[in-house]
């Protein structure tokens, strides 16, 4: 990518987007597009043409799409799937209408099949029966998967798709209900603090171990393999290593500055019992990520004391 190329970061609202385009910007590139505030409505096919139409962006990081954590897939399954299938087809079926020379697409780990091999590799992908709560957001993001891999086949589109770690970072969803594991423990930690709780307690048995990516990582090898991967197979995008629902916890309390006790709660759903993606073929490229979880936990809480509070706070007349 050319520092001067035109790149068009979709979903720059998410914590993976909003990544992206900071490390962009810190990078040098200077024509840069976000979804906001001049960009385009991504699940109005007409905005994101006429978007297209006029900005022609080079470059098209993806990384747009509505997500949650267990609560929110299993409240509002229909809510995810058509959110995520409507911003993938309007933004892929547009990038190939209008030139885009390459688009990434992420994908999730969560659209692996519930009982296949740790870690996983990409060659496990739609081999199994998928994890049930997060089953529709799951079968959006392999739709999407198929339909860059489609464009690629039929009209040689240089088209590619990474399936993530769960990532975390600024610009998450930090609702208690709604948001990922590491956002919404940083939320419930904090307000536990706050009124001096004893205790801080944790859907499921604190057992099942996630791999967790920091933004500012997951940004860092976005643009790596925008810049050096073009194959039709898919790539994992993580960092190698696990952590229990339960030791998670604990660090975000550490971290948050909570010393209550952590307790579980086994009548709530725990999901899969391990995510971890085989990232070998990244590091193979010669990607290695730099943050360290703690000060990766810090920043991020900071971040949540400076903007999210602050926002959650705001008097509705002023949030206008």
């Amino acid at each position: 990518m050319e520092k001067q190329a035109c790149i068009f970061v979709a979903g720059d609202d998410t914590v993976a987007g909003a990544a992206i385009l900071e490390l962009l910007h810190t990078q040098g590139y200077c024509n840069l597009l976000g979804r906001s505030p001049a960009g385009p409505d991504l699940i109005n096919a007409i905005d994101v043409n006429t978007f297209f139409a006029e900005a022609h962006p080079e470059y098209v990081f993806l990384a747009a799409g509505r997500s949650g954590g267990i609560h929110l897939n299993r409240t509002c399954p229909a809510d995810l799937m058509l959110d995520n299938l409507r911003v993938t087809t309007n933004v892929v079926s547009a990038a190939h209408r209008y030139g885009t020379r390459k688009l990434l697409y992420l994908a999730s780990s969560c659209a692996y099949p519930k009982n296949a091999p740790q870690p996983l590799a990409v060659d496990s992908l739609m081999t199994g029966f998928l994890e049930p709560t997060s089953e529709a957001y799951a079968m959006a993001k392999l739709a999407g998967w198929q339909l860059c891999t489609a464009f690629r086949r039929q009209y040689d589109a240089r088209f590619i798709t990474a399936f993530t770690a769960n990532a975390f970072g600024p610009h998450d969803d930090y609702g208690p209900d709604s948001g990922h594991v590491i956002p919404a423990l940083i939320r419930r930690a904090h307000e536990a603090k706050l009124r001096d709780e004893p205790a801080l307690t944790v859907w499921g048995t604190g057992t099942p171990r996630r791999e967790f990516i920091y933004a500012r990582d997951l940004a860092d090898a976005c643009v790596f393999v925008m810049q050096h991967y073009d194959e039709t197979a898919p790539i994992n995008l993580g960092i190698g290593s696990d952590l229990s629902i339960g030791e998670t916890a604990r660090a975000v309390a550490d971290a948050v500055g909570y010393r209550g006790e952590i307790l579980y709660d086994p009548t709530k759903r725990d999901g899969a019992r391990l995510k971890r993606l085989d990232s070998s073929p990244l590091r193979a490229m010669g990607w290695r990520p730099t943050s360290d979880f703690h000060d990766a936990l810090v920043a991020t809480y900071r971040w949540f004391l400076e903007n999210e509070l602050t926002r959650m706070n705001r008097p509705a007349s002023a949030a206008v």
